[in-house]
């Protein structure tokens, strides 16, 4: 019998645990074509920041408002060639615009849950200063008293902020209690009456301007903030009721001119006034018809290029598009504004409360401005005055939009958190 021979564990010092220890593999080099490029550790936050963002969402409103810039631009050539005066000036405003507006929305995406219950109430008294410094100091365009103009050509809407404004308010005021009455509990009586408050006294000033458009969106806007908050069916109720009297009641004041309220009911009777009350309305029709599948093409519309469409590069822009891009281009608008809204709802579903009810709230205004300005140009609904969001030029109005972006995208942030 043999023995097998004794066997002694080898004594690990530290030279040999480091000669022996698996050596990690060396980087390669960037130079070397044989070898998968490496990505420095660096880029790794810069990845996840970058998807923190709705990229679906900005790159919507992004191409909308590409889309306006050249819309706008078009509306504007002829004008400004037949006065002489430079071709492209719209549309350098316009871009300027653009870039402050990206400016805005980079700004507000910023913003967190704790910064957004500070400042709503400071967007919402703002919003009512700008309000009343209208009834001081105001211009009235197309019959109402709506902008401050200030140097340089520029003009300030501040009803355009207040859709914000009341949007952010109502949105703080509903979840500021909400673990008091729990999640599923609808708003007490008491936030109910300081709702109705801050809905009432800027819709009254927008209304007293006239502006019947700009408070169309904002009741619109703030009862689909009431709707998502769960108050009660007594409550919606009765604030649609007294909406419609509201309505009415503006129509039998005379607060409106005869001008005014024929342009409003044009709808009803297309054929009636072709050359009165109808006439813009007519002639957005005839751009629209003549557009046919894909259109004439940038600046070979005729009823664009000749100037036949009252402010077209605001209310009636959609009609460029019917004119010069056909059905393709004024669909592809459509589907835009489709995606922007979808994207908001999205948004909202996996949102705290404020960010949700904040969310609900910029998309019912989005949509409804959007239905009701292209409502206008087909000649579905009444002839309010309103901009379609991101395509029409103003530049109050983009930069509250641009705004409205930057908070949805703060709320994706939160939530992506």
């Amino acid at each position: 019998m043999t023995l097998a021979p004794e066997r002694h564990e080898p004594v690990e010092t530290p030279a040999l645990a480091a000669i022996d220890r698996p050596v990690a593999p060396t980087r390669p080099r960037a130079h070397d074509p044989q070898q998968p490029l490496y990505l420095p550790e660096t880029l790794a936050p810069l990845e996840h920041r970058v998807r923190e963002y709705d990229l679906v969402l900005a790159g919507a409103a992004f191409v909308l408002s590409l889309i306006g810039a050249v819309l706008v631009w078009s509306a504007t050539r002829g004008a400004q060639l037949r006065a002489h005066a430079d071709p492209n000036a719209f549309l350098y405003r316009h871009l300027f615009n653009l870039i402050v507006t990206g400016g805005l929305l980079f700004a507000a995406s910023r913003v967190n849950a704790r910064l957004l219950r500070m400042i709503g109430p400071v967007v919402y008294v703002g919003s009512l200063i700008g309000l009343l410094a209208v009834f001081a100091i105001g211009s009235t365009i197309n019959g109402a008293k709506a902008w401050i103009v200030l140097p340089g050509g520029f003009e300030i809407q501040p009803a355009e902020f207040t859709k914000l404004g009341l949007v952010i308010g109502l949105a703080v005021l509903f979840t500021q209690h909400l673990g008091e009455r729990g999640h599923d509990g609808p708003p007490a009586r008491r936030e109910m009456l300081i709702a109705i408050s801050l809905i009432g006294v800027p819709l009254l000033m927008i209304m007293l301007q006239p502006d019947l458009g700009s408070s169309l969106v904002v009741a619109s806007s703030a009862f689909v903030v009431l709707v998502a908050a769960g108050v009660r069916a007594r409550w919606t109720l009765g604030l649609l009721a007294a909406g419609v009297l509201a309505t009415i009641g503006v129509f039998k004041s005379g607060l409106l001119a005869k001008y005014q309220v024929d342009r409003l009911t044009s709808f009803l009777h297309p054929h009636h006034d072709v050359l009165g009350a109808a006439y813009t309305v007519t002639q957005a029709h005839i751009a629209i018809a003549n557009g046919g599948w894909f259109g004439y093409g940038l600046f070979h519309g005729p009823q664009t290029s000749g100037g036949f469409v009252p402010e077209q590069q605001t209310d009636f822009v959609y009609s460029v598009a019917g004119e010069e891009f056909g059905l393709v281009g004024a669909g592809l608008i459509i589907v835009l504004f489709a995606v922007l809204c979808w994207r908001g709802l999205r948004i909202a579903r996996h949102a705290d409360p404020t960010g949700r009810l904040l969310a609900v709230g910029v998309v019912g205004w989005f949509a409804f401005q959007a239905f009701e300005n292209i409502g206008m140009n087909l000649g579905l609904t009444p002839v309010t005055g309103i901009p379609l969001p991101f395509v029409s030029y103003g530049g109050s109005s983009m930069f509250a939009q641009g705004l409205a972006i930057g908070l949805l995208e703060a709320v994706h942030r939160r939530a992506f958190r």
